[in-house]
Formats: structure tokens, sequence, C-alpha cells
């Protein structure tokens, strides 16, 4: 097996060579830091020395996240060169081929899933972002590995420092059989500086985000949640002409307010929250129907004057809902609007908002009072860090247009992202 011809550091080198002295190794950091790539090579090693009794096994949050961060990599000529021959899988199916060896996949989305490695064998195992597993789940495969000489090789992000991975695991190495490694951005040679300056400019020195996944820290979630938003550099009073209002995201509520944010893309490349509308019905004590809520959207959207613009009157590409609204998601299909479902991944939407924060490409027109004055007081929960758990402090009345701004970018990305990135 030729592994000459792939760019390797000397990081990433050691840290395969060392990998094959334990039970379990262990590779943290940075994003696009070379951990991954070296935890594959270091795996097709172990295959090919693999005791052949015994499963092989490659787990991750889903069978999804195991086809595109493991077997899409591997089946790669440009990463694996001739080796990549080797990898046979059809999408969607539970085995692979590689080297030769079955090698059962197996998603771990929550608890119920150690039920899946109950009665099996296995000699060796691949683990994907490990943080994202459940406890029980790697102590039941731990368990399983049960052939001599048997492994598990595992790679993740860091999370909080009170993570159970860090403090049953990384923490207790010198007492088990455990090697880990630590890379950072700046450990992975093969990246264009480019993209690391911009990747760095992102996340915002400082940040949460920034000491995570670019330093590869294992750093609490405190404080604010959006520590990087500065009023006199994210708040304007005139907006540029908008090429697109790509999306209106809403935050339902009857009780709780109702809040909706228009956000678009300007002539200069960057997005805006040009406008905002909200309507609290425990304030006003008189709580509104989906009809009557679509019927005074309508009537705001119709308002506004975009700038440059001599007639009145916006139409956002897609109205974005919270989830939970199914009857208001009904009720603007039926007004002719177009509605979809919003991505609810709370910390994939957080970490999008904070980036977009930190290199400055999403501004806030200063009539979004209400979501300025809610981005100042958004705080993560320390009750929850204790924990080792990443949520934002939850308040009835000073999240919902936050959640609406995190609904309208995170689930229309594909519409902006290529478009702010070709102007940076």
């Amino acid at each position: 097996m030729d592994l000459s011809s792939l760019p390797l550091s000397p990081k990433q080198i050691r840290s395969i060579a060392e990998s094959a002295r334990h039970r379990i190794s262990l590779w943290s950091g940075a994003v696009r830091s070379g951990k991954t790539i070296a935890s594959l090579v270091a795996f097709l090693i172990a295959i090919a020395a693999a005791p052949s009794s015994g499963l092989v096994l490659i787990v991750g949050r889903s069978l999804q996240t195991i086809e595109r961060n493991i077997l899409d990599p591997l089946q790669d000529p440009a990463l694996f060169g001739p080796l990549a021959r080797h990898v046979q899988h059809t999408r969607g199916a539970t085995t692979a081929v590689i080297l030769g060896r079955v090698v059962h996949l197996i998603g771990a989305s929550d608890a119920r899933a150690e039920g899946r490695l109950r009665g099996l064998t296995a000699c060796l195992a691949l683990a994907d972002e490990l943080t994202l597993l459940p406890e029980a789940f790697l102590n039941q495969l731990l368990g399983r590995l049960s052939v001599p000489g048997s492994r598990l090789l595992g790679t993740t992000n860091p999370d909080s420092p009170t993570h159970w991975l860090k403090q049953n695991y990384l923490d207790r190495a010198h007492e088990l059989d455990l090697g880990h490694w630590h890379f950072t951005l700046d450990d992975n040679p093969s990246l264009d500086p480019a993209y690391v300056t911009a990747l760095k400019a992102e996340y915002g020195p400082g940040t949460l985000w920034y000491d995570r996944f670019i330093l590869g820290l294992w750093k609490a979630a405190e404080g604010a949640v959006y520590g990087m938003f500065d009023e006199s550099r994210h708040v304007v009073d005139i907006l540029p002409t908008i090429q697109t209002w790509f999306a209106l995201g809403i935050d339902y509520g009857t009780q709780n307010p109702l809040h909706a944010v228009l956000v678009g893309l300007g002539v200069d490349g960057r997005l805006y929250v040009g406008s905002e509308w909200r309507y609290d019905g425990r304030r006003s004590m008189l709580p509104l129907t989906d009809l009557e809520y679509s019927e005074r959207l309508r009537g705001w959207l119709a308002s506004l004057r975009p700038p440059g613009s001599h007639m009145a009157g916006v139409h956002p590409q897609y109205v974005v809902v919270d989830p939970s609204a199914a009857s208001f998601i009904q009720q603007l299909h039926r007004d002719r609007l177009t509605p979809v479902v919003a991505e609810n991944a709370v910390l994939d939407g957080i970490r999008t908002v904070s980036s977009l924060l930190a290199s400055g490409k999403l501004l806030i027109h200063r009539s979004c009072t209400e979501l300025i004055r809610e981005i100042q007081g958004y705080v993560w929960d320390p009750k929850a860090a204790l924990l080792g758990e990443d949520k934002p402090l939850k308040s009835t009345n000073a999240d919902h247009g936050l959640d609406a701004l995190r609904y309208a970018l995170q689930t229309t990305e594909s519409l902006w992202r290529r478009q702010i990135e070709e102007v940076a």
C-alpha cells in the first residue's frame, strides 16, 4: 500500500506512526487542520493489518455524514491516488468494501443507537465527529472491540471542556491506552494562505468559534453569544441598493411575539437586515389568527420602499418559517407566498451568524430596534455549560428576532454564500 504521494505534514506523519501503539487513537482540533486525513491514512494502514476475525466498523452521526466525511475523501483520487479504486461503496448502503475488507457503517444519532452494537464483535472501528455521538454508544463500542489487537480511531472538533469526551477520555489519556494529537488550522501546510486568512477573519479572533475551530481549543461557551457585535460597525443608517431580498425569516408565536426579519444581498456584496416586523399578542392583549398574521405581514411588505426604487413593495424569494408553525405555513401557501420550513440546528445557525458578523458581511438597518436589542442581550446559559452543553439562555421575550435571523440565513445559505465570497 503506497501512501508516499500524499502531501502529509510532519505532525500528521507522526500521529499516524504513533497511533499504531494505542488501543484508542484520537485526533482533535481545528476545522481543515489535517486531522481527518491523518486518521484516514491510519485507518487504511490499520485495515491492512487488522485481525481476520471481528468486524470492521465506521461510525458517525448518520450514514450521510459517514459518506460525506469519510467515504467521499477515501474515494477521491486527488487525495488517495490509485488507492481510491480500492474503496467501493454504493450511496445509501450500510456496508462498504475497503482494501477487500467488508466495512459496516453505523449511524449513532441518539442514545438508542448503542443497541445496534449489541451482540457484535469488532476488531477495528473509525469514529467520526466523536463529540456528537452519545457517550453510551462509545462505551458500548469499546466493549465490542474485544478481539486481541483491536483498535478505535476517532476524530473530533473541540467542544466544551466539560464535555464527556474531554473529561472521561482525553483528560485521562495517561490512565488509558490512548494516544491524542491536537491540530490547529496552521498545522495544515496544503491550505491556500488566502483561504486561511479568510477563515480566520470569518470566525473572528477572541470568539468561541475562533478558539475552537481555528486554534482547536476546548473552550466553554460563556458570556455574550455575539460578542463580536459592535453597534458602530454593524448598524447602518442607509441601505445600499439591494440586489435580492432572498429571505423573510419568521419566528412564529401566538402568546409569544411573532418576529419577522427581512434579509437581502446588497450591491456591495454584503448581507443586510433591512427591516423587521414584530407583533406581541400578550402585550397587546389581542392574539391574532394565522390569517390575520398573514394579512398584516403582506401589508407590511407591500408598504416597504426599497432603496433606489420609486415603487413600494418587497417580494422576498422565500418566507422561512419556524418549523413548529405548521398551520401558519399552510396559511402562507394559501396566500401565494413561498414558505419553507426553517433549518433549525441552533448551533450551526449561531455559528453562521457569528462568522458573518465577525467578517463584517452582515449589517443591520437602525430601524430594526428589537433585533439590535436582542443581539446585545443574548448570552450563553452558564448552567448548560457546566453540563458540557452549548445553549443560549432561553428568554420568553429576547430571542425571537435572533431565531428569525438564524432561520433566514441558515436555510438560504446556498443562495448567498457564493455571492458574498466572490465579492470578498
